[in-house]
């Protein structure tokens, strides 16, 4: 008997380059870019899961005020060489970013009357829509049985999808 895919799990990485509150908008836009594969996937029994995740995560969150604003943020430290609003990174420094939002429906990036949106096609850095950072990775945090672990963001689920009722 040959094996049988039966689970697929699309997955968005890096979700800790974004605000926790637009996960969603990013599981939501990387599910209308799969949709036709995942619909033929279904059709042969397989379980289709789509998930925004980061294997180790590089941020934090926190809310950093703009005037009267309270902008979402997440904060990380750029590597050595980074550049961004005019300001280079070295590598050591934290720095609190606003990474914007994405858009709420995720069929407006996929329509033809949506020619301004260049994603990372623009000529320069500066022109993209779209800019990112390189963060270094966290340090080595000790878990519950002192074994060293990173932070992740639903790594777990993921692993859980996948794998889960074989390790039970």
């Amino acid at each position: 008997i040959r094996p049988r895919i039966d689970r697929i799990l699309f997955a968005a990485t890096k979700a800790d380059h974004l605000h926790h509150a637009n996960h969603d908008r990013l599981e939501a836009i990387l599910r209308r870019m799969v949709d036709r594969a995942a619909a033929r996937a279904t059709l042969t029994g397989a379980t289709i899961d789509v998930i925004a995740l980061a294997a180790v995560r590089a941020t934090r969150e926190a809310q950093v005020r703009r005037g009267m604003e309270l902008l979402p943020s997440i904060i990380g430290v750029p590597a050595a060489g980074e550049r961004a609003g005019g300001s280079a990174f070295d590598g050591v420094a934290e720095a609190a970013l606003f990474p914007g939002d994405l858009p709420t429906d995720a069929d407006a990036l996929f329509r033809q009357d949506t020619a301004n949106f260049r994603g990372l096609t623009a000529g320069t850095p500066e022109d993209a829509d779209f800019r990112f950072l390189r963060l270094r990775p966290p340090s080595l945090e000790v878990g519950d049985d002192g074994a060293p672990a990173l932070p992740h963001i639903r790594l777990d689920r993921a692993l859980q999808f996948l794998i889960g009722d074989r390790l039970g």
